[in-house]
């Protein structure tokens, strides 16, 4: 089965994949000014840290074509969700274009929104052959969260490696952490995987440290949000806890990060800003209350994985290894980033 595109640009109006109806159901939004924009950004109608900088993007272009306050615009969607440094690094060269224009011209912006897309394709999937050269013959791979082509304009970060490697039959096997609270990877990455005919199988985040012990893992492969100055990565909960046990285990442990992900402002993860969410995340599941009446929740949306713990920086251009401060200066330097 073909997967949806994430994101459709249809002329007037933007075309979004509701990411909350998957797997039982593909539904678009259409979205005509950026306070939409906003909110899908919000309610996580839109994930991944690529699709949500190409959405927003998109929001300018639309507040463009309203007439509204564009520097509202921007600082609105730059604040929808602070952790993804895609965000940023999409509306920077919005507010480039803008800077460069004498008044704001919708066309313009549209060409830029539809530049910054094009890239995404374009850079995935580089990205993926070089992921796809790390990982041995026959081998089984662990996945956290959901980083497929949905999450992309193209065919997405660590699970696009993943179904790649299937594809070019070099991985037989991948397990899906199911990624608490929001399940994104029992929901997503399953049905992701499930449409590409990838064997694939969910366990609870809690089961990866045993399923490493037996010896049914060749390679952790995760996302990211952020990529810190010094390689220390933001990734959604849980991949901190992936990556000590990976490290137990002697296990890879590979983060793909396109190069907009690289956050060199940033020295290290104490400076990565951390989303905070609601606990009725935790203590309800599609409307169903599963915790104790009246528990207290503790709702963070990602965490901060030490450079140490990882093996190598998976991008467009290359895998990084350790030392990764001077690697990834030197990789923006070179690519003109």
């Amino acid at each position: 089965m073909p997967l949806p595109s994430s994101l459709v640009w249809s002329g007037d109006h933007l075309q979004l994949l509701d990411q909350r109806c998957l797997p039982e159901q593909i539904h678009y939004l259409r979205l005509h000014q950026w306070r939409d924009v906003q909110q899908a950004i919000t309610t996580m109608a839109v994930r991944g840290a690529p699709a949500i900088g190409i959405a927003a993007a998109w929001g300018v272009v639309l507040a463009a074509r309203s007439g509204d306050d564009l520097e509202e615009a921007l600082v609105a969607l730059r604040g929808a969700r602070p952790t993804a440094v895609n965000l940023g690094w999409a509306l920077d060269r919005m507010q480039q274009a803008i800077n460069n224009q004498i008044e704001a011209d919708p066309v313009g912006l549209e060409a830029v929104a539809a530049s910054i897309q094009a890239d995404d394709r374009r850079l995935t999937q580089q990205l993926v052959d070089h992921g796809v050269g790390l990982l041995p013959p026959n081998c089984s791979v662990l996945h956290h969260c959901h980083t497929g082509a949905i999450a992309t304009a193209g065919v997405g970060t660590a699970l696009g490696v993943i179904a790649a490697a299937h594809a070019r039959g070099v991985l037989m096997h991948a397990w899906l952490d199911e990624t608490r609270p929001r399940l994104q990877g029992a929901a997503l990455s399953a049905w992701e995987l499930g449409c590409l005919g990838v064997p694939c199988t969910v366990i609870v985040d809690g089961a990866s440290g045993l399923l490493m012990r037996l010896g049914q893992v060749d390679a952790v492969l995760v996302g990211c949000d952020r990529v810190a100055a010094n390689g220390d990565v933001a990734n959604k909960i849980g991949t901190y806890n992936l990556a000590i046990a990976a490290r137990a285990h002697g296990v890879p442990f590979y983060v793909c990060a396109p190069s907009s992900s690289i956050d060199l402002n940033t020295p290290d993860g104490d400076g990565i800003t951390i989303e905070e969410r609601e606990g009725n995340e935790i203590t309800t599941i599609r409307g169903l209350e599963v915790a104790a009446p009246g528990a207290q929740a503790w709702n963070p949306a990602f965490d901060i994985t030490p450079a140490h713990l990882i093996s190598g920086l998976v991008t467009e251009f290359g895998v990084l290894r350790s030392p990764f401060r001077p690697m990834l200066a030197d990789l923006l330097r070179a690519n003109h980033v």
